[in-house]
């Protein structure tokens, strides 16, 4: 049996409005506390755990012909943490609208 749980949202947002989502989820990840995110009328927690794997990329796309490129910066956190069943493997989430 295999437990993995993702909820991915996608919105456009002002430079200053993802600044302050970033400031919140740095100052939550600043805590020893749990860390929660709103995901498209969802609430997730999670709990990160020691140590955290930052992964950080920049890319752009283009391609002959085109007008623009598409570019983007990606931030994942990865970690570890103790689970024996899916229960304690499985993602909190909670309906928020």
């Amino acid at each position: 049996l295999a437990a993995m749980g993702e909820i991915e949202t996608e919105t456009q947002q002002s430079r200053t409005e993802v600044a302050s989502m970033l400031r919140d989820l740095a100052d939550q990840l600043d805590g020893d506390g749990a860390v929660t995110l709103d995901v498209g009328g969802r609430r997730v927690t999670l709990d990160p755990a020691e140590p955290v794997t930052v992964k950080l990329e920049g890319e752009s796309d283009w391609s002959s012909g085109d007008t623009e490129a598409k570019q983007s910066i990606e931030v994942e956190l990865v970690w570890r943490r103790e689970a024996t069943t899916a229960e304690e493997a499985a993602l909190t989430v909670e309906q928020t609208e």
